[in-house]
C-alpha cells in the first residue's frame, strides 16, 4: 500500500476520532474539574462524593456492574467449555442461537420481564395456581428497588460477549498441554483449575471488562424498572438543569474514570501475565462424543439458556398482543389492535423512520471509515498501524453515556457542535456521528478479518498490470471483502437502531425521537402505553433479527467483534 496514502488515511481518521471521540470525553472532564473562578478544582467531585444520594447511586452502579459480570460469567463459561470439548446434536445451530440475545435490546426486554417477574406477574400467577404461593403474599422476584431485575436483564443480554471471548481463548489452548497433564496423572478437576482456567484468563478479562463497563453505565434498563437510585439515571435526570448544575458532569467524570480504570486494569493484568501468550496450538483439540445421554444434556443446557434469555422478549410479544394481562399466566384475552393503534400514534411511525435514517447514515460512515482503517492496519507497513488499531477499538471501552453527555454539552448554544443541530435544532447529524463512533469497531474488525483472509497476491497482480490503487480496491479487494463488510455493517446497523444512551440524551424533541426514545415515552403514558411500547418493541426486534441472521450467515469468526 502507498505509504503516503496510508499516512493520509491515518491522519484523517485520527482527526475524526480526536474531534468526535476524544474531544467530547475531554469536555466532560473539563466541566467536572474546571471552574472559571478557581481554575482546576476537585470541588464538584468532592461535593458529589459527599452527597449520600450520589454516593448511593455510584455504589449501586458499581454493584450492578460487578453482579452482572459474575452472573454473565456463570452462564457463559460452562457453555463455552461444553461447546469446546463435546460434540452434541444441533451444536452449530444452538451456538448461533445463544448469541441472539446480544442484539435483542434489554431496554425492550425489561418491559416483558416486568410482566413475567413482577409481583402480579405471570410467574407468581403460575406458582399460585400450583398452590406453591399464597395469593395474598406474592414474592417480589425483581428485588427491592428492582436491583435484581436489572442484573437479570444485563446478564441475559451480555453473556454472549463473555461466551465469545472465552470460546476464542479455549480454541487457542494447545491440546498437548492438557494431554501432558493427563499423562502425568492429573485429575480432571486439577487440569481444569491449573490449565484451563489460567489459559482462558485473556477471554475472561477482555469480555468481563466490556460486560462490567456496559452494566456499570447502563441507562435504559434502570429507567424501565424505575430504579432511580443509580448513577446513570441520576445523570439523565440532571439534564433538565444542565446549564446551572455541574454535578451531572462530575458524576459522568467519575464513571469515566472507573470505566477507564477497569479497562486499563484488565490490560495490565494480561500484560504482566504470560497466560494466554503461548504460541498458537500446533494441533486442534478433538471434540469428544460424550454419548447419547450426556450429549442430550449438553444440547439441553444450550437450549435452556436460549429459552431463558428469550423469555423477556417473548413477554414483549405476548404483551403487545394482550388485551388484559394482570395476575394471570397468560393474557385473559388477545388482540392485534395495539399494532394498528401504534401505526396511528404520532410517535411510532416517525420514530421508525428516524431510527432507519440515523442508523443507515451511521452505518454508511462506518463502512467508509472502517474499510479505510482496516486497509491501513492490514495492508500498510507504517509505524502508526498498531496505534490506529487500538484507537478505533476504544469506543467499546468508553461508556456511551459519557460520549452522549459530551455531545450534549458541546451542542448547547455556543458549543462547538451546535452547528450540527442547524437552525431548527434537528439532531440528525449529531446522532449519526454519535452512532457511527460507537459502532465503528464492529465494521473495522470484520474488514480486518476479511483482509487477513484475502489473498494479497491478487491485489499485487492487479497493481503489477498497471491498475491504480482505487481500481484495485474497487475490482479486487471490495468483492473479496463483500461478505465481511456486509456482516460488520449489519451488526453496526442493528446496534445503532436500538442505541439507548445517545437516543435518550440527544433527541430532545418528539419529532426527532428514535425508536428507543419513543418506547420510553410510551411506557410513561397512561392507559395502554405499555402495550403500544411493546408493539413498537416487536417491530424493533424484527429489524434486529433480520440483521443478526444476515451477520451470522455472512460473518466470519464471531468472537473477534467483541475482543479488546
Amino acid at each position: 500500500m502507498n505509504r503516503t496514502l496510508a499516512y493520509t488515511l491515518t491522519v484523517l481518521v485520527g482527526l475524526f476520532f480526536a474531534v468526535f471521540f476524544l474531544y467530547p470525553a475531554v469536555e466532560v472532564l473539563k466541566e467536572a474539574f474546571y471552574n472559571e473562578e478557581e481554575g482546576l478544582t476537585l470541588g464538584f467531585v468532592s461535593q458529589v462524593l459527599a452527597n449520600p444520594v450520589y454516593v448511593e447511586g455510584l455504589w449501586n452502579a458499581f454493584a450492578l456492574g460487578i453482579t452482572s459480570t459474575f452472573a454473565s460469567l456463570l452462564i457463559a463459561f460452562p457453555l463455552a467449555l461444553l461447546g469446546h470439548r463435546y460434540l452434541f446434536p444441533f451444536k452449530k445451530t444452538l451456538g448461533a442461537l445463544i448469541l441472539i440475545p446480544l442484539v435483542l435490546p434489554p431496554f425492550v426486554g425489561a418491559v416483558g420481564v416486568k410482566q413475567i417477574l413482577g409481583i402480579q406477574g405471570a410467574l407468581n400467577a403460575f406458582l399460585v395456581k400450583l398452590g406453591l404461593m399464597d395469593v395474598a403474599a406474592p414474592f417480589d422476584w425483581l428485588g427491592e428497588g428492582r436491583f435484581m431485575g436489572v442484573v437479570i436483564m444485563n446478564a441475559l443480554h451480555l453473556y454472549p460477549i463473555l461466551y465469545m471471548n472465552i470460546a476464542a481463548s479455549l480454541s487457542n489452548i494447545d491440546p498437548a498441554m492438557e494431554q501432558a497433564a493427563q499423562n502425568l496423572g492429573s485429575s480432571p478437576w486439577r487440569r481444569f483449575r491449573r490449565i484451563t482456567i489460567p489459559l482462558t484468563a485473556p477471554g475472561i478479562f477482555a469480555g468481563g471488562a466490556i460486560v462490567f463497563i456496559w452494566s456499570f453505565t447502563e441507562l435504559g434498563v434502570p429507567l424501565v424498572f424505575d430504579f432511580a437510585r443509580v448513577a446513570p439515571v441520576q445523570v439523565y435526570d440532571g439534564i433538565k438543569d444542565l446549564s446551572s448544575n455541574p454535578f451531572p458532569y462530575a458524576l459522568v467524570a467519575i464513571m469515566l474514570v472507573v470505566s477507564t480504570a477497569v479497562f486499563l486494569l484488565s490490560k495490565l493484568a494480561l500484560g504482566r501475565s504470560k497466560l494466554g501468550t503461548a504460541p498458537r496450538p500446533k494441533g486442534r483439540a478433538e471434540e469428544v462424543d460424550p454419548g447419547f445421554w450426556k450429549g442430550l444434556a449438553c444440547t439441553g443446557a444450550f437450549l435452556f439458556v436460549f429459552v431463558i434469555a428469550s423469555l423477556p422478549h417473548a413477554g414483549v410479544v405476548i404483551l403487545s398482543l394482550s388485551h388484559d394481562w394482570y395476575a394471570s399466566i397468560l393474557p385473559e384475552s388477545w388482540t392485534g389492535a395495539h399494532y394498528q393503534e401504534a401505526l396511528g400514534h404520532p410517535l411510532v411511525v416517525p420514530s421508525i423512520k428516524n431510527s432507519l435514517l440515523y442508523a443507515s447514515g451511521a452505518t454508511l460512515v462506518d463502512l467508509v471509515l472502517g474499510t479505510a482503517i482496516a486497509w491501513v492496519i492490514v495492508r500498510s507497513t507504517i509505524k502508526g498501524r498498531a496505534f490506529l488499531d487500538a484507537l478505533v477499538m476504544l469506543p467499546l471501552a468508553v461508556p456511551g453515556l459519557v460520549l452522549a453527555f459530551g455531545y450534549l454539552a458541546l451542542s448547547q448554544d455556543g458549543g462547538d457542535f451546535h452547528f450540527l443541530l442547524g437552525a431548527s435544532g434537528d439532531p440528525t447529524f449529531l446522532l449519526i456521528i454519535a452512532y457511527a463512533v460507537r459502532r465503528l469497531p464492529y465494521v473495522v474488525r470484520s474488514a480486518v478479518a476479511g483482509l487477513q483472509q484475502a489473498n494479497v497476491a491478487l491485489e499485487e497482480a492487479a497493481r503489477s498490470l498497471g491498475a491504480t490503487p482505487l481500481r484495485t480496491l474497487r475490482r479486487i479487494s471490495l468483492p473479496l471483502l463483500g461478505a465481511n463488510l456486509i456482516a460488520g455493517s449489519l451488526l453496526a446497523f442493528a446496534f445503532a437502531m436500538l442505541e439507548v444512551s445517545d437516543s435518550l440524551i440527544l433527541a430532545q424533541q418528539a419529532e426527532h425521537y428514535p425508536i428507543t426514545k419513543a418506547i420510553y415515552s410510551l411506557i410513561g403514558m397512561l392507559g395502554n402505553g405499555y402495550e403500544l411500547a411493546a408493539a413498537l418493541g416487536v417491530w424493533a426486534m424484527v429489524f434486529l433479527g433480520i440483521s443478526i441472521i444476515g451477520a451470522v450467515i455472512l460473518g466470519g469468526k464471531k468472537g473477534g467483534l467483541f475482543r479488546m
